[in-house]
């Protein structure tokens, strides 16, 4: 059965990779080559694709050193029967994060604030999912498979806002707090809380209240940190101005 033509399967599905922050892992036992299933905690590099900081004392660590060849599980985590909330199969390889080490940390910690405790023991390491595709499951009628270009993020172009994105960060959490309330509570429809900026790229903002992540989605994608202030401005005031219409309403 094809999938519902206003079925936007790639949208979904980058949103699941923004918004999970848990997953179970799937490794291949060293030596025999049994499955090997676990649960970690993850955070989203800009492209979407997830970072790890897991033990060289754990299994599954020791299974990915032997074979890269994961797979992870993410879901929404819906109320009532979770089999009704969408979820995804990403496959890829698991591998050492030797480069961009600043970047990875600093997402992860955003992401996962109490890892501060130990990100710098020396047996706990960065690992990035490099995916070969996803198995998404929405409903009935929508099953997909995507192929990486689907559900990953471009970033060709986009150097310069990688590089404002942890200026960025910090200053709306510092100076924007209640901007950020806006976003979630008037474009996205969550309730009020202590929201505040995770991550950016070219194609959204990452939020966070304790383990409620939000996806702020840009009508336009932009490249680079004067590009990422006027969306966010321009956003902002969308949300003002919907904040005064209920006001009058």
């Amino acid at each position: 059965m094809q999938p519902p033509p206003d079925f936007d399967s790639g949208k979904l599905a980058k949103s699941l990779l923004r918004r999970s922050r848990q997953g179970a892992l799937a490794t291949l036992m060293a030596g025999s080559g049994d499955p090997y299933c676990s649960l970690v905690n993850l955070a989203s590099h800009p492209d979407g694709s997830p970072i790890l900081l897991i033990s060289g004392l754990a299994v599954h660590t020791r299974n990915i050193l032997a074979d890269s060849r994961v797979s992870l599980m993410l879901d929404e985590r819906a109320a009532g029967d979770p089999l009704e909330g969408a979820r995804i199969m990403l496959s890829g390889h698991a591998e050492p994060a030797d480069a961009d080490k600043d970047l990875l940390r600093r997402r992860y910690l955003n992401a996962h604030p109490s890892a501060g405790a130990f990100v710098s023991f020396k047996d706990f390491s960065f690992f990035r999912i490099r995916p070969t595709g996803t198995h998404l499951v929405a409903g009935f009628g929508r099953i997909v498979d995507l192929k990486p270009e689907q559900f990953l993020t471009d970033l060709t172009g986009a150097e310069d806002l990688l590089t404002a994105e942890e200026g960025a960060v910090e200053h709306m959490n510092a100076d924007h707090r209640e901007a950020m309330g806006l976003y979630a509570t008037k474009l996205l429809g969550a309730a009020a809380g202590d929201w505040r900026c995770t991550g950016c790229d070219p194609e959204g903002l990452d939020m966070q209240d304790g383990q409620t992540v939000l996806r702020l989605d840009f009508p336009e994608r932009v490249a680079d940190g004067t590009a990422l202030r006027k969306m966010l401005v321009r956003l902002a005031g969308e949300a003002r101005t919907r904040m005064n219409q209920s006001a009058t309403h």
